[in-house]
């Protein structure tokens, strides 16, 4: 028996029904899809851009600058591998994002002393086995300078030997005639150059041959700092005088106006070394100038107390254009055979301060623990 079923047969108008429901249902389907694609590819359809990556950082970075390093000599050399020498200011050094110090000695076995006799109390010579050059890369120096009068205490033999040590230990070197060495830090290139009176070293008596390698080091780089080792040593040769300076017959060359002409020709920074005492700090042209921060470490070869056993750590912040955004003098003194320590009474800052005063009056630059640009 057939059963019928009970439901109404659907008629021409149903259908129409149907089909403009599903026709209504894809079109919702289908907007659907292209928002989805527009939220995709961008507005109005076009294909998207690909953003582009965040440019990396440009500065502004912080420069460390110490004085005279002495690695060791035949009055004696820091034990083991040479880190005791640092101990109580790595922490001050790795802090910075550029640790830069004076060199004065050598890496190097072997090889004639320009002494002759090994040393005396009218010549010295400076040298420490080639691996004590992992100590500065261990207290955070990341590049030295060569021009002084102690770089070729055993001539180029001496010289080479340090300089492949140096390189070992990942720590640039700059100051031989014409070379200029360029680090990179935070996005910026840093480009560092070294001067001194000798003839292993760029000459600080050619001030128009300074003022060119400067040029062609600012080409090179997004900032300059300069390197000088000048002026006469000793306990009272704190200030800086107008003109040149002689020490034990040796032409040093005139501070103030090699300063003043790297500045000129695009160093952002210049600093010093070689009185082996504090000298002030002076503010050209909206950069900075640090004349000497005196000894900084050695080993029972510095004659110490007083002014020369005050040092200092300087720290400069510079901005990507050069300028010192902030300074930080960290005073330090040396110890037993010439280990640099936090100085807590903070003498070599006072000191520092007051020469600055002395000698360039309104022109002092910054010397205080934490001080902004102004």
């Amino acid at each position: 028996m057939l059963v019928s079923d009970p439901s109404p047969r659907p008629t021409a108008a149903t259908y129409v029904r149907r089909r403009a429901v599903a026709v209504g249902s894809l079109a919702v389907a289908l907007v659907a899809v292209v928002g989805i694609l527009a939220s995709v590819s961008g507005a109005g359809g076009a294909p998207a851009k690909r953003q582009a990556a965040p440019s990396p950082p440009r500065g502004p970075v912080t420069i460390a600058w110490v004085g005279d390093i002495t690695p060791g000599s035949a009055m004696g050399v820091p034990p083991g591998d040479g880190r005791v020498q640092f101990a109580h200011v790595r922490r001050f050094l790795r802090s910075a994002d550029l640790a830069f110090g004076n060199l004065e000695g050598t890496y190097s076995i072997g090889g004639a002393s320009k002494c002759g006799g090994g040393g005396g109390h009218a010549c010295y010579a400076f040298q420490a086995p080639p691996n004590h050059a992992r100590a500065l890369r261990r207290a955070g120096f990341d590049a030295v300078n060569l021009a002084n009068n102690h770089a070729w205490d055993y001539g180029a033999a001496g010289q080479a030997q340090t300089i492949a040590a140096l390189r070992r230990a990942r720590v640039a070197a700059t100051g031989r005639p014409r070379e200029i060495v360029v680090v990179r830090r935070r996005g910026l290139r840093i480009a560092l150059v070294g001067f001194a009176a000798y003839p292993w070293a760029n000459p600080i008596g050619d001030l128009a041959g300074a003022r060119a390698l400067v040029r062609r080091a600012a080409a090179r780089a997004d900032l300059v700092v300069v390197a000088m080792h000048a002026g006469a040593e000793g306990a009272d040769q704190t200030h800086v005088p107008r003109g040149t300076e002689i020490a034990f017959g040796e032409n040093r060359g005139d501070s103030r106006a090699f300063a003043r002409a790297v500045i000129g020709a695009g160093a952002d920074l210049v600093v010093g070394s070689g009185p082996h005492v504090i000298r002030g700090v002076e503010r050209y042209r909206g950069r900075l100038i640090a004349y000497s921060l005196g000894n900084f470490a050695g080993w029972s070869n510095f004659g110490l107390g007083g002014t020369l056993s005050q040092s200092g750590i300087l720290k400069v912040t510079l901005d990507a254009a050069g300028k010192p955004a902030a300074s930080h003098w960290i005073p330090i003194r040396l110890t037993g055979p010439g280990i640099p320590e936090l100085d807590r009474s903070r003498a070599s800052r006072k000191l520092a301060a007051g020469l600055s005063k002395q000698d360039f009056g309104r022109a002092a630059g910054m010397i205080c623990p934490r001080c902004a640009s102004t």
